[in-house]
């Protein structure tokens, strides 16, 4: 999408979030087509060709937080279990924990005095801890997501709020558009006569 950051005097300053175009609020339709030097028609196919693209970066922004959505409960479950082996450990008591072979296959585990844990970090990779270290890598991790996804619900709201700036804008420019042709044909008509 490209970019613009300027001010005209038919509607509000067009700011940028993020890569995300800001959308003009157009209060004088004649005055914003005259500033963009398109008619009626190839403005309209411009703002239809904005909103398709509003569109894309939403599915992708909608995308991003479902998957941070989902991440973020994981890192808790993960903090969760660390604790609890730390938690365990130096008391001399054996933990027992249930844990997912495969989907659908569990087995039972008794997990005796550890110093260490092994994480996932992506991309096939596992690399071992300490019980220390991993709760510090977690947290950092969890707020990550949590500041990311804070991030990403504004992005969101900004987004909606430049797809409904130019859903106006279409809708005012379209009206206009019809009135501007009534007007031409009330005026063709009586010369007809």
């Amino acid at each position: 999408m490209a970019s613009s950051s300027s001010s005209t005097g038919s509607g509000r300053v067009v700011e940028e979030r993020r890569g995300i175009p800001g959308a003009q609020f157009v209060e004088d339709v004649q005055i914003y087509l005259t500033q963009i030097g398109l008619d009626a028609n190839s403005a309209l196919s411009f703002l239809q060709e904005r909103l398709q693209q509003y569109k894309v970066v939403e599915m992708k922004l909608l995308t991003q937080q479902r998957d941070l959505q989902a991440k973020i409960p994981d890192i808790e479950k993960c903090l969760d279990a660390v604790a609890t082996l730390q938690a365990k450990k130096g008391t001399g008591e054996a933990l027992t924990a249930d844990f997912e072979v495969s989907e659908g296959i569990y087995s039972r585990a008794r997990i005796e005095e550890i110093d260490s844990v092994c994480l996932w970090l992506g991309a096939n990779v596992m690399l071992e801890y300490s019980l220390e270290e991993a709760t510090d890598l977690l947290q950092k991790n969890l707020e990550n997501a949590k500041a990311s996804l804070e991030v990403l619900v504004s992005d969101l709201q900004f987004l909606r709020d430049q797809v409904t700036i130019t859903q106006v804008t279409i809708a005012r420019v379209y009206n206009w558009d019809v009135h501007q042709r009534r007007i031409r044909q009330a005026g063709a008509t009586p010369a007809q006569d």
